[in-house]
């Protein structure tokens, strides 16, 4: 199957699942697998922090970070379609007792600096506690404006805040930009990786900060259960990504520019955006079903909305990004 539903859906090659079968291993509970302590000492350098931390997912990581930074009845400044605000559940919320404070997205991703400043609380009583300002990058597969996220995090600092990444396609982010990822991760006090997107591992998320932020994120990690056992089969994996398979990425950006240039000479469908690895389009309503079961026949899975989003990721050739057009075309031609 041609699979555009996400770049989730990466499987691992038969040398990544080499490597995870000659593992060293030890109990990551008590601290000794040898391949998770090298991968989250490796991702800390490279980030540029003191630190890491290896989680089951980008969620949990994500999580786990929240609640180093923040205790209950403090708040977090968020944007509407962040993934830690939209997309995990509400976890900030429910398990975190963190309230928090969505900012609707700027076009570019961005969260306007005016509207950032008014939503942060004065020291009162009756209000939440202002603790944490949080960004996503890449988000809607964008890459935020370095000059944006240097003028936001400033911002947060001098009010006081601590800054999150989800940086769950950091490298994505680097590759299009052209920049070292640690210079991506530099303005902020946490991030969190994740490895089973476009990087292709099974699972696997590194949450990186301060060592006394990354001690802290651990006992949550416990208590969200998220402590593993002989993770070390799961690390390997990650370590794998980490040495073959970012330079690869730009081949996914490039794969979703020619997707959007084909869809966009299909009249019924209107490209709304691409960048780094999705694209963004819509398709006339009554026609997302009967399209849907259309391309599944020819082995094309796509979730379709009345906004669908397609995403290329390293299992998808220039070849299938062809087919794909071309059954497009096919079942707008009828």
């Amino acid at each position: 199957m041609i699979d555009l539903r996400s770049d989730t859906v990466t499987r691992p090659s038969k040398s990544m699942l080499a490597a995870m079968s000659a593992a060293e291993t030890g109990d990551d509970v008590w601290g000794d697998d040898p391949t998770v302590i090298r991968l989250q000492a490796t991702l800390a350098e490279r980030t540029g922090k003191e630190a890491g931390l290896f989680f089951p997912s980008g969620t949990q990581s994500n999580l786990a970070a929240l609640m180093a930074h923040c205790a209950r009845g403090d708040e977090y400044i968020v944007g509407q379609q962040a993934h830690t605000y939209k997309y995990e559940g509400g976890g900030a919320a429910v398990l975190g007792s963190i309230q928090p404070q969505p900012i609707e997205n700027a076009p570019d991703g961005s969260l306007p600096l005016e509207k950032i400043v008014a939503a942060i609380k004065p020291v009162d009583n009756h209000f939440a506690r202002t603790r944490l300002f949080a960004l996503e990058n890449t988000i809607g597969g964008k890459v935020l404006p370095a000059s944006y996220v240097s003028e936001a995090t400033k911002l947060a600092r001098d009010r006081g805040l601590a800054t999150h990444l989800d940086g769950a396609r950091v490298f994505n982010a680097a590759v299009a930009s052209d920049k070292a990822v640690g210079e991506l991760c530099a303005p902020f006090d946490s991030v969190s990786i994740c490895f089973s997107k476009g990087l292709g591992a099974p699972v696997g998320s590194v949450l990186v900060g301060s060592k006394a932020l990354i001690d802290v994120a651990g006992r949550w990690r416990k208590v969200l259960g998220g402590g593993m056992r002989q993770s070390g089969v799961l690390a390997a994996a990650c370590l794998y990504a980490l040495d073959h398979h970012v330079d690869g990425l730009a081949q996914d950006h490039d794969n979703a520019a020619h997707l959007a240039a084909g869809l966009a000479r299909i009249d019924a469908i209107k490209v709304q955006s691409h960048a780094t690895n999705m694209v963004f389009a819509q398709i006339p309503g009554p026609h997302c079903a009967p399209l849907e079961a259309f391309l599944k026949e020819r082995g094309i899975l796509m979730q379709m909305l009345y906004a669908s989003r397609f995403v290329t990721h390293r299992d998808v050739s220039r070849a299938d990004i062809d087919t794909v057009v071309r059954a497009m075309q096919d079942y707008f031609a009828r």
